[in-house]
């Protein structure tokens, strides 16, 4: 039996990792653990540690040890901190992180400094904010590669790993995506209080290296009411500057056409944006998830710069953070309704627990050396169009 430790630190990368924690824990090779950090345990966001001890693992370990703070860099040092203490106490087979922020390049390191073999998943992307340097980042700390499609798992072979620990399996949040198992829309209205026929949802995070946040906030917010669209409005993550976007959107409340939530369980959240008009902002849910429903994101300043090709994503619209062009993008998404299954069919658990045992059952020197990729820029370019798009 081997055992796995999942670290979860934001509402995001649990969603993305659930599918797979709930397939390993059903699997009597794998002895599963879920490591609870980050904004999970902030009362402000949700305290969504409590959603994760609602999904009922066997071993659910919450960081008591971690202290809440809105500093970046401090939060990657308590959870090193906090993280190594659990790992040397088990000494776990793996660590399995998810995506680009400070919990999983925390994760990273204490496997690393361990000897302890990691898996990333969804590495190989690009976007804007420090969230760029991060993924790469841990690309380099992590021993396997679980990523969403090939023009990823491209870029983590420029990054020199080897081919055979790169997995293609999709974004593994489409295995709960596309089951049958999601809530009826008109019960979570009814739980939720929501009282609009027809809405919208705005999820809008602060990008860590903008210098202008309040000025792009204020304008989202003018456009929006200027709109007279109903909105739900999640709460940004707790990057720096988010204060500044919460407090632009503070004016809005008591407006009859928005209601705010601190956070969302996932699978709500789906069924939220499974039957949305469109999702506005700049969060990975409209580059990522609406393509997979169909639904119009319309797709705000840098955050999410080249994380995806227009021409693949016919459902999103990019602009900048303008009054005139967010109103223009607003009334122009009924011609944005496409769908497209570029990153997955539904089935990323069981494919990362065939090739987690069969990786593991090997028993591999986590030591690793650099592949060096004899390609230039324009054998590189045309991969990406012949093979990717």
């Amino acid at each position: 039996m081997y055992k796995l430790v999942f670290l979860t630190g934001t509402r995001a990368d649990y969603g993305k990792l659930k599918s797979i924690m709930q397939f390993c824990e059903k699997d009597r090779s794998f002895e599963v653990y879920v490591y609870v950090t980050g904004m999970h345990l902030r009362k402000e966001y949700g305290q969504t540690a409590d959603e994760i001890k609602k999904d009922g693992y066997k071993n659910i370990i919450i960081n008591e040890d971690y202290t809440v703070t809105d500093k970046m860099d401090e939060n990657a040092a308590l959870t090193i901190l906090s993280f190594s203490k659990f790992v040397r106490k088990i000494n776990p087979d793996l660590i399995i992180i998810h995506g680009d922020r400070t919990e999983p390049l925390a994760g990273a390191a204490v496997g690393v400094l361990n000897n302890i073999k990691v898996a990333h998943i969804e590495g190989g992307e690009v976007s804007g904010t420090a969230d760029e340097f991060m993924r790469h980042a841990v690309t380099k700390l992590s021993s396997y590669h679980f990523v969403a499609n090939d023009e990823a798992k491209f870029r983590v072979l420029q990054l020199g790993e080897k081919e055979d620990n790169v997995f293609v399996i999709g974004s593994p949040d489409i295995d709960i995506m596309l089951s049958e198992s999601l809530p009826a829309l008109k019960g979570i209205k009814a739980k939720y209080s929501m009282n609009f026929d027809k809405y919208a949802i705005c999820i809008y995070h602060p990008v860590t290296t903008d210098n202008d946040t309040a000025k792009k906030a204020e304008n989202l917010v003018n456009a929006l009411e200027k709109s007279k669209r109903n909105y739900i409005v999640i709460k940004p993550n707790n990057d720096i500057n988010n204060d500044i976007i919460c407090e632009k959107f503070d004016r809005l409340k008591g407006n009859k056409n928005f209601l705010f939530y601190d956070s969302l369980p996932f699978e709500i959240f789906l069924t939220l944006l499974k039957n949305a008009e469109f999702i506005i902002g700049n969060s990975s849910a409209g580059v990522r998830e609406a393509c997979v429903y169909g639904v119009p994101a319309i797709d705000l300043g840098t955050r999410q710069n080249r994380r995806y090709n227009s021409q693949i994503l016919k459902n999103i619209i990019h602009t900048e953070e303008t009054i005139e062009n967010i109103l223009a993008a607003i009334n122009n998404t009924n011609e944005h309704r496409f769908y497209s299954k570029y990153f997955g069919n539904g089935n990323s658990a069981i494919q990362f627990c065939k090739a987690i045992k069969n990786r593991l059952a090997k028993n591999e020197n986590v030591q690793k050396v650099f592949v060096d990729l004899e390609v230039t820029s324009k054998s590189i370019a045309n991969y990406i169009n012949e093979v990717c798009y």
